[in-house]
């Protein structure tokens, strides 16, 4: 009798299927990512409802049937700016971390192929950077340009966040470019940069995969801070950084203000680490 072989992807996806709060934070962080995405166009077609038409004679109103967050000090629905912030975080989130993907992967893999000086001079530049606050950075570079454009942000968060990316993918490539398939495809005359990309990029897609959901809520974080700060996003828009500074100023007087988008902050945040626990077991189940 024949035993059908599984490949390792498939011995990985039954490992996440095992562990039931990966598969639940996974489900849960879709549904957030709906309910930001898809919840502003659905209030507003049916209910008439928008995040920045303001209601003075309201004010600052408790939760009700119509405003089930309650409104702000300009009446404005909380819910509905609750998506619009959660659908700016995610979206910084997933940009930055991919922006820090892309260099990351670049060039912790060229240094650890190239070897040598290249190796030697691009991993004391990443030590460089790695001795600079990266918030700090953000604020210093968005003050000298005097820009206050959410692009930027999106750029300069991923732009500082590719670091530790390139150090795992450098150790992960170190343990490869001596490998059986990578040797046979210099023998062949497979241009370098071909090995990279073709045999040596695809063997390291686990720890990468793992650290880039890993790096998503910490990038949710520091933009949430900038934007705490008043360096972030800018009005009318609204993040859950915002949404959370407008609430701690009259969490005192008016609570719903901040648990509402604090609350769907730390929920998103807690989705994805777990859920970046989760992959972590499942691609690397010796590390158990």
């Amino acid at each position: 009798m024949e035993i059908a072989s599984r490949s390792p992807w498939q011995d990985a996806w039954q490992r996440l299927c095992k562990n039931r709060m990966a598969l639940a934070c996974g489900a849960l962080f879709l549904l957030i990512s709906m309910f930001s995405f898809v919840g502003p166009l659905a209030a507003k077609a049916l209910l008439g409802v928008d995040g920045k038409t303001q209601d003075v004679l309201l004010g600052a109103a408790p939760p009700s049937w119509r405003h089930w967050l309650g409104t702000d000090a300009l009446g404005r629905d909380l819910l509905v700016r609750a998506m619009d912030g959660g659908r700016i975080a995610i979206s910084v989130g997933l940009l930055a971390a991919g922006i820090a993907l892309l260099i990351g992967v670049t060039w912790g893999a060229v240094a650890a192929y190239v070897g040598g000086k290249v190796d030697e001079v691009m991993m004391r530049i990443v030590d460089a950077m790695y001795s600079l606050p990266s918030t700090l950075f953000v604020i210093v570079v968005m003050a000298m340009f005097e820009t206050r454009s959410i692009y930027w942000l999106f750029g300069l968060i991923g732009a500082v966040s590719w670091l530790t990316m390139a150090r795992i993918v450098r150790g992960q490539v170190l343990s490869l470019r001596h490998r059986e398939f990578v040797e046979a495809a210099r023998a062949l005359g497979v241009p370098p940069l071909r090995i990279i990309v073709g045999h040596v990029i695809p063997n390291t897609l686990g720890p990468v995969i793992v650290y880039t959901t890993l790096t998503i809520p910490g990038v949710m974080l520091q933009e949430a801070f900038l934007s705490f700060l008043g360096l972030g996003v800018q009005a009318p828009r609204a993040s859950w950084g915002t949404l959370v500074a407008e609430g701690a100023q009259q969490m005192l007087v008016y609570p719903w203000i901040l648990l509402g988008p604090g609350l769907l902050m730390t929920v998103t945040i807690l989705c994805l680490n777990f859920l970046g626990d989760g992959l972590r077991d499942a691609l690397d189940p010796q590390a158990r």
